[in-house]
């Protein structure tokens, strides 16, 4: 039995004013993969990420999570129903500290009466579980939960936002040029993230630039032209110069996207 894919978008449609970015596209994540979503600059990948993410409503179309329609209002939605963003900005606060960053938005209260009447944060607590999730990734060149992040190389910053993602969704998670900024090594450290996350049944989007990379981890790419999903390949069939001749429209893509 064919599986279904656990994040869908059917006929989305996103303008401002007269651009139209997106075209009635579509998109299926499948459980336990790796997506990645490749086009070129204005293609309208960017558009689709943000509306899947909440962080754009589109003005036609629809969303389904795990079978069920989703109208995302903001990230905060997305979120809570366990989509996970991690963005190519990071979205880290720089001086606050790992364990800081790891609850941003979500701190843990302490219980009774300090938690609940005067908001007392639990410090301990989200420590304790901000480290466990750093070492369940293998991070654990990062020696003290309480230093600020701005001491932190891109790499290790990189490597919180992952298993911030990590630890809080539960569903999706998705990964905006999260290689961009970095060099090789710290680059490699970030695939391997990627892949262990994957490792643990949670299926990611990837959004690259990097053709290497894509090719290193996906198990399907998405390939996004003129607003739209042109068609979905294998990796393994197909060549980098293939994926960017389809992407720029210098060659006809296969016109079956393949499943999961």
């Amino acid at each position: 039995m064919a599986q279904e894919p656990i994040l869908t978008a059917r006929g989305l449609v996103k303008r401002y004013g007269r651009v139209t970015a997106l075209d009635h596209a579509d998109f299926d994540l499948y459980p336990g993969e790796i997506l990645a979503v490749i086009g070129d600059n204005g293609a309208g990948k960017s558009s689709l990420i943000k509306a899947i993410s909440g962080a754009v409503r589109p003005d036609e179309g629809e969303i389904r999570l795990e079978g069920q329609a989703v109208h995302f209002r903001s990230p905060i939605d997305a979120r809570k129903a366990g989509i996970e963003t991690v963005y190519q900005n990071l979205a880290l606060s720089p001086a606050l500290s790992i364990a800081d960053n790891m609850f941003l938005g979500r701190e843990i209260r302490k219980p009774g009466f300090m938690g609940q009447y005067l908001r007392k944060l639990d410090h301990k607590a989200m420590e304790k579980t901000a480290r466990a999730k750093l070492t369940e990734l293998g991070l654990m060149t990062i020696q003290n939960i309480n230093q600020a992040v701005e001491t932190l190389s891109g790499g290790q910053r990189q490597g919180v936002a992952v298993a911030r993602a990590a630890a809080f969704g539960s569903k999706v998670v998705i990964m905006d040029e999260p290689t961009a900024a970095l060099g090789v090594k710290e680059s490699r450290r970030v695939l391997e993230l990627i892949l262990d996350v994957r490792s643990r049944g949670l299926p990611i989007v990837l959004i690259s630039h990097n053709m290497p990379h894509v090719f290193e981890v996906a198990d399907r790419i998405h390939i996004h032209r003129l607003g739209r999903r042109l068609t979905v390949i294998n990796p393994k069939e197909y060549t980098m110069s293939d994926a960017v001749a389809f992407m720029t429209g210098a060659k006809a893509a296969p016109t079956e996207p393949v499943a999961a």
